[in-house]
């Protein structure tokens, strides 16, 4: 056998990402506010861009030729929206449920969840102190508890040996041990916690979570912290979706319940896309333009400086403006038409909610939207993220109508014809039920379950916890001890 070289010819198909749909993809994922600040730069660095608030809107008019029309199905036009997912990286959702209480509005507006909301509100230390004043115990025990909660960290820590704190008191451990577990039944849940395995299992046992399984788990959190998850399957005998379950609920604690009261507040959410009627007449989707920058192509500027041009590399830089400036233009318009285009979608797929309310919604994943759209579904994803939608029932992202879904087998007005009900329906119904619960018949899972199960929601005991977690409703027995507090109140 010899090595010998040799030409061969060979055909091969591939994608290249080019600039201007870097640019096209860059764009489509950002909200207005950040898109403003991009523009911003963009017209800082071309001198033939301006962006324009009103006052530039009026001057476009006065000027038919300062702005140059985008051309429907230009080269920049949709199909440079509609990739291969191998050449982009898909955004993916880490869980079911938006979050309510940073995106300003997911359609509840209980209380439960926003008790200890941050801005201006007392400090810790102080909100502790208002709670111990209704707790029952010993004189001796009321002082420990006011020493321990003197000697919390920001982040809600005891990081004092209580030997060591009964010993500085003069008290018995058995003392210093019953005032601390006085100060972790205090709010916000895992207060009083001496490490992060401790702070975990308060709020899990709080929510009626803390099973055997997970309490080992938690015994053992630098195996997880390692991504030893096939020795922690083991140690809990549990299959591939318990320690998946596991996991997220331990996620979904608060590893830090003190920094709460040290938090600045969110700022306000401003809506991308407004929606208006009331279904008789249809329903008009348009994008806010309060808060949309409008980018001008100064032609008239163009025109002033281009005969003072004289060499060929002045006159190639300034061509070379323009086509940027002129690009950016027709990328700002395809941007805008692809995300109404997807905002009508999502409104006549979910129509029901807009008339009757969350627990309307029905089960809608991206892709269904990308098929109709005839968009890419990574579009679909990029077009609904760090979005708004703002109707006559409040400010939603984008993302809050893509509503998984449970079997259902009640055929109830919201199952429609899917047999299936949404997450948020389920989680309304759960609100439903909890607030219409007397004070002395607090439900606890297992009792939301067989009532869910009355309407038609077949639904396990965990997901319900789930849904209600994700909803801002405490567990049963934070339910039980508010409603006593407010009858002694």
């Amino acid at each position: 056998m010899t090595l010998a070289p040799r030409l061969d010819l060979r055909q091969s198909q591939s994608l290249v990402m080019t600039p201007q749909l870097k640019q096209a993809i860059g764009l489509l994922q950002l909200s207005n506010l950040e898109l403003e600040a991009v523009l911003m730069d963009a017209a800082s660095a071309n001198p033939l861009l301006r962006v324009s608030g009103q006052e530039g809107e009026k001057d476009a008019k006065a000027d038919p030729k300062a702005e140059e029309p985008a051309e429907a199905g230009s080269a920049d036009g949709e199909s440079a929206l509609d990739i291969s997912a191998e050449l982009i990286d898909r955004d993916r959702d880490t869980g079911d449920f938006p979050d309510f209480g940073a995106t300003g509005g997911g359609g509840f507006d209980g209380d439960f969840g926003n008790d200890f909301a941050p801005g201006g509100g007392p400090t810790l230390s102080e909100h502790l102190h208002d709670q111990l004043c209704m707790a029952h115990g010993t004189p001796v025990q009321l002082f420990i508890a006011r020493q321990i909660i003197g000697r919390l960290d920001e982040a809600g820590y005891l990081t004092v040996p209580l030997e060591e704190l009964a010993r500085d008191l003069g008290v018995s451990v058995d003392d210093a041990e019953a005032a601390l577990r006085m100060v972790q039944s205090l709010e916000p849940t895992g207060v009083g916690a001496r490490d992060l395995a401790e702070c975990i299992s308060l709020q899990l046992a709080e929510r009626d979570r803390l099973d055997p399984c997970i309490s080992l788990m938690l015994n053992n959190l630098d195996l997880l912290a390692r991504g030893n998850l096939a020795q922690l399957k083991r140690m809990c005998r549990a299959s591939d979706e318990d320690i998946a379950e596991m996991i997220a609920d331990i996620r979904s604690c608060d590893p830090r319940p003190g920094h709460v009261f040290g938090v600045e507040p969110a700022p306000p959410v401003v809506p991308d896309v407004l929606v208006r009627g009331d279904g008789v007449a249809g329903w008009l989707v348009s994008l806010n333009r309060e808060n949309l920058p409008r980018l001008v192509v100064d032609r008239a500027y163009h025109a002033r400086v281009s005969p003072s041009c004289r060499d060929k590399a002045a006159s190639s830089w300034l061509g070379e403006q323009l086509a940027d400036a002129n690009r950016l233009v027709r990328a700002l318009d395809q941007r805008q038409r692809t995300i109404l285009t997807v905002a009508r979608e999502i409104v006549k797929r979910q129509e029901g909610f807009f008339l009757r309310g969350v627990s309307a919604l029905v089960p809608l994943t991206r892709r269904e939207v990308a098929e109709a759209t005839q968009l890419h579904e990574s579009t679909v994803s990029r077009v609904t993220a760090n979005k708004f939608l703002h109707c006559t029932r409040g400010c939603f992202e984008l993302r809050f109508f893509f509503a998984s879904g449970v079997s259902a087998s009640g055929g109830g007005e919201q199952d429609g014809d899917q047999g299936a009900a949404s997450a948020e329906a389920v989680k309304a119904a759960i609100r439903a039920l909890i607030d219409a619960e007397p004070a002395d018949g607090i439900l606890s899972d297992d009792a939301l379950v067989t009532e869910l199960k009355k309407q038609g929601y077949e639904i396990a005991r965990r997901t319900v916890a789930k849904y209600r977690e994700a909803a801002g409703l405490g567990s049963s027995v934070q339910r039980r001890r508010q409603k006593a507090l407010s009858r002694a109140g």
